[in-house]
């Protein structure tokens, strides 16, 4: 096997690069990309590889000859994408389709593994159930509108011979994730806090809503599963993955605190307010357990406890 990664630096590729040296064993190569080929401590050499130029992934796909890419390249914080949405549409739909196209072009046995998102079901969710594969794809934002895309554009190819499997992933959280999302954005004023960086207040947006929240390396796990059965798999699957459990998000900062053990306020912020959040947004990945034997490992307060000691370290570091 030789499987391509982008977007490797990422949150989620540092973590899968590690869960695909464990579940493929030494005879695979795996090569991780991002936008500059340099070395990385953790990764080793990183190849170049800009997901929206066309030429070069061709190039790129026709030099390596993966047997498997698994496409994580994307921009993923929602703030991120409503600030610029056409640099969304470009890397999350074109650069997916770029890969996708070069794939059919250059290496049709090559099986395309594609990250894609829970938020892509938006209003379905509406209704209070645990999302399976054949809830309605109704995204409520631009981010989910991008991976909703990519989504259905994918499906479609397979028809002209494209072998994929569509991840649904739902929130995922862990060490390293930006101070873009939620959960790294309440453990960083924490950190701060215990620093003596800042004044003992956690700005916090809707503590109400509650969310289907993984491990990444649950995450990880699912997508290295993926290449491990693909064979047995039909291409174009779509599967979620999720816990199907929902956590409230102020119960979660509860816990943050209380690991803390700083007497900290709370104080709302409209700057993270998200007009028109659903109040539950939970998953059924019924379908990634019958058909890779997976299911999450990874107790969650050990997640939101990794999660604050990961953001302590940065703020120690002063990154």
């Amino acid at each position: 096997m030789k499987v391509v990664i982008t977007g490797a630096r990422g949150f989620v590729g540092r973590h899968l690069f590690g869960a695909l040296r464990q579940s493929l064993g030494v005879d695979a190569e795996i090569v991780p990309t991002a936008r500059r080929r340099e070395e990385d401590p953790e990764l080793g050499i990183v190849e170049a590889l800009e997901v929206t130029d066309r030429a070069a992934v061709g190039d790129f796909i026709g030099r390596v000859r993966p047997s498997h890419i698994v496409h994580l390249a994307a921009i993923a914080a929602v703030p991120a994408t409503a600030s610029d949405p056409l640099a969304a549409w470009r890397t999350n739909v074109l650069g997916t389709l770029n890969i996708a196209w070069e794939i059919l072009a250059r290496a049709p046995d090559c099986t395309l593994v594609f990250a894609g998102s829970g938020h892509a079901y938006g209003a379905s969710a509406a209704a209070g159930r645990p999302l399976s594969e054949d809830a309605v794809l109704a995204p409520l934002n631009d981010y989910a509108a991008t991976k909703a895309a990519a989504d259905l554009a994918l499906g479609a190819l397979v028809g002209d011979g494209l072998k994929s499997i569509r991840f649904r992933a739902f929130n995922h959280t862990g060490p390293g994730q930006s101070e873009g999302f939620a959960l790294p954005g309440f453990a960083l004023q924490i950190a701060r806090i215990e620093a003596g960086l800042a004044p003992p207040v956690v700005r916090v947006g809707n503590l109400d809503v509650a969310r289907d929240f993984l491990d990444v390396r649950d995450v990880a796990a699912a997508y290295g599963r993926a290449l491990v059965h693909q064979p047995g798999l039909q291409p174009g699957l779509i599967l979620n993955v999720a816990s199907g459990i929902p956590r409230r998000v102020g119960d979660i900062l509860d816990r943050l605190r209380a690991l803390s053990g700083v007497s900290i306020e709370i104080q709302a912020d409209s700057a993270r307010m998200r007009p028109g959040d659903l109040p539950l947004i939970v998953g059924d990945a019924s379908r990634a357990r019958d058909l890779l034997g997976w299911t999450p490992k990874v107790d969650f307060d050990d997640t939101v406890a990794a999660l604050l000691d990961d953001c302590r370290n940065r703020v120690a570091s002063g990154a």
